[in-house]
């Protein structure tokens, strides 16, 4: 009897993970066919001379920064949902497909917020980042002087510890500077990681629990909070469930963004499993 239950529970596992692969598989599509709307796709509210605060949101814009040997098509999906519920949403383009120097990357945003925030007169800016785009977006917070100007930050699929996948970067574009960054100990991590997290913005991870190419436990930032999701690297731009997640977490009040969560102490502790999605 015992036996049969075991294989049992072995059949319906391996029953999820198909079912996992196939939903994973699907998402992967979506994603790409967003991504190759290249540059080109429709013009973002960052696009236009007028950018405020939608009648009736209360929260700041919200910049969206998509992620290596990507292009604003990637976070398309998201952006217009995020739009739909009521939130200014923006994007800029970071090189063709952004596999330049994080630190250019950060200090081109660095300007473009600053722009924003002079030519406008809102006080400061959410962003949402995924994967590489996170680094960026990090690397500006704690040391491009960020920390003034946003509010909070969503990393999606962020590898803060870095990630051994970059090296399939070296066959596809061996000559960007970011490839040798993602690395696991590269001297940008290892610089981004002394740098402290500074006081202000509120700094939430979201982290993939099907996500093979920036794995949960490569997502850690100490004394951040972390909100674990049941999807892969590419379902975090395009389920449709992680979007309404991100957007209850730019909804709500200070200091309660991250709910339900868990601070997230850097440790080495094994990988938690997907919560469920608020």
């Amino acid at each position: 009897m015992g036996a049969r239950i075991g294989l049992w529970a072995r059949a319906t596992q391996l029953g999820r993970s198909l079912g996992d692969g196939v939903v994973d598989s699907g998402q992967a599509a979506l994603y790409l066919r967003q991504l190759i709307r290249g540059n080109r796709a429709a013009p973002s509210i960052a696009d236009r001379p007028s950018i405020g605060t939608a009648p009736g949101t209360p929260t700041p814009p919200v910049l969206l920064i998509h992620g290596y040997l990507a292009t604003r098509g990637s976070v398309h999906l998201l952006e217009r949902r995020l739009t739909e519920m009521n939130h200014v949403v923006m994007t800029f383009r970071l090189g063709p497909v952004h596999l330049g120097d994080i630190r250019d990357s950060a200090t081109f945003i660095a300007r473009k917020v600053e722009s924003l925030i002079t030519q406008t007169g809102v006080d400061k800016v959410d962003i949402v980042a995924h994967s590489m785009g996170g680094l960026v977006a990090l690397d500006y917070v704690k040391r491009g002087g960020g920390w003034r100007n946003v509010r909070r930050l969503v990393l999606l699929g962020t590898p803060t510890q870095g990630t051994w996948s970059a090296l399939l970067g070296l066959m596809t574009a061996p000559l960007g500077k970011a490839v040798r960054q993602l690395l696991p100990g590269s001297e940008f991590l290892r610089e981004l990681e002394r740098a402290p997290l500074p006081a202000g913005p509120e700094v939430i991870t979201v982290a993939a629990g099907r996500d093979w190419l920036a794995p949960p436990r490569s997502t850690r930032i100490k004394g951040a909070r972390r909100v674990d999701v049941a999807t892969g690297h590419s379902g975090l731009l395009v389920d449709e469930n992680v979007a309404e997640t991100v957007a209850k977490i730019l909804a709500a009040p200070c200091g309660e963004a991250s709910s339900p969560g868990h601070d997230d102490e850097g440790g080495d502790e094994p990988d938690r499993p997907p919560g469920k999605i608020v």
